[in-house]
């Protein structure tokens, strides 16, 4: 079992690296870089006001469910996860 385990998360790797494109050789290559890492910034900023504004939110003394309620909304298109995790999409 162990082993096909191994095998198949091997397998994954192979297909998640084969279907990363090659970077242009010219210019644009760096110019793309360099726009995916402004938005990322960009989302780790929005993720961190998400963030601040739930514990705001349990600070004032509300429910837990409804800062993390508070929490999903805000983080929704910019995070992945329940909370608003600092897992995010690229």
């Amino acid at each position: 079992m162990r082993r096909i385990l191994v095998l198949m998360m091997l397998g994954w790797a192979a297909v998640a690296a084969a279907q990363t494109p090659a970077p242009p050789k010219d210019g644009a290559g760096k110019a793309a870089s360099e726009a995916h890492r402004k938005e990322d910034v960009a989302r780790h900023r929005q993720m961190a006001r998400a963030h601040e504004e739930a514990a705001r939110c349990l600070e004032a003394g509300e429910k837990e469910s409804v800062c993390h309620e508070r929490l999903r909304q805000a983080c929704k298109g910019i995070a992945v996860g329940r909370y608003c995790g600092m897992r995010h999409e690229h």
